[in-house]
């Protein structure tokens, strides 16, 4: 008889890409960040860094699935997830491997990252609906992971370019199960080796990067917005054009704020604005 297939096998076939694409290109970014180390990693180091990504992405999926799946579906989900990421990693690997061969190490890879996610996540506890020094711990344990693994421990850049990435993805992941279009579409294993294998270089239809983000969030009583960019792109800009961009994004974010509070206060949304963060 034939297997049913999972009610949520579209969402899970899209976070899977999703999870390489970002892995991928914030390798990239992790490189652009720290110019000099990037010249000595190695493809092991590479590696290293794309797998932490995976990590990470594998916690955060974990608990934004609990929100969306019904509790007793949840953990097949999960396990079905971890086998379809290994299979498209395995199909981008192909012509690296040669078709046919043995790719047992991808999985046993792949199984050891949602093992140790669970052991160097998990124990952070928070919702990711909201705003949380949780959160933000985890957060700063991950980016503090990817600096040592970029050989540049403690480097702000790095930290901030590796934060930027991750928390990007938690807005993607709720759209996907939310029915909306991922918004990466760059090629999963950009950025990413195995062992001392290349990768096939990017293809074509490059990616989405968020250079300007803005947050509004509620304690107690009072909104606060906060905006901020790509640090790289804030590398880039000239100090006038810094200015500029600081007067406007602030003029954005007063107009932002006051409208979130005006429609978060409002008797209709009373319930929704206890998520924390719009």
């Amino acid at each position: 008889m034939p297997t049913k297939p999972h009610p949520f096998a579209q969402q899970m076939q899209t976070v899977a890409e999703l999870m390489l694409a970002v892995s991928g290109e914030s390798v990239s970014v992790i490189k652009r960040a720290a110019p000099e180390q990037a010249l000595k990693l190695k493809s092991q180091d590479e590696w290293g860094i794309y797998l932490e990504f995976l990590r990470a992405m594998f916690n955060l999926t974990d608990r934004v699935s609990a929100l969306h799946i019904p509790l007793k579906e949840q953990p097949q989900f999960m396990d079905e997830l971890t086998d379809t990421v290994i299979d498209q990693l395995k199909k981008a690997l192909e012509p690296a491997f040669g078709a046919g061969n043995d790719q047992m190490e991808i999985v046993m890879t792949i199984g050891t990252a949602v093992s140790e996610s669970r052991q160097t996540y998990e124990r952070y506890r928070f919702l990711v609906t909201e705003d949380s020094k949780a959160k933000n711990d985890m957060y700063q344990d991950f980016s503090d992971r990817v600096a040592r693994a970029v050989g540049a421990p403690g480097n702000p850049k790095v930290t901030a370019a590796a934060t930027l990435c991750i928390a990007a993805v938690l807005p993607a992941l709720t759209g996907i199960f939310e029915g909306q279009a991922p918004p990466v579409t760059a090629d999963a294993t950009s950025g990413a080796t195995a062992d001392s294998t290349s990768v096939p270089p990017r293809g074509a239809t490059g990616a989405d990067i968020k250079l300007v983000s803005v947050m509004s969030s509620i304690k107690g009583e009072e909104v606060e917005t906060r905006w901020g960019l790509h640090p790289r792109f804030r590398q880039d800009l000239t100090q006038e054009e810094a200015k500029q961009l600081t007067a406007t994004m602030n003029r954005v974010a007063k107009i932002l704020g006051e409208r979130y509070a005006a429609v978060a206060f409002s008797d209709q949304w009373a319930s929704w604005h206890k998520a924390g963060h719009a």
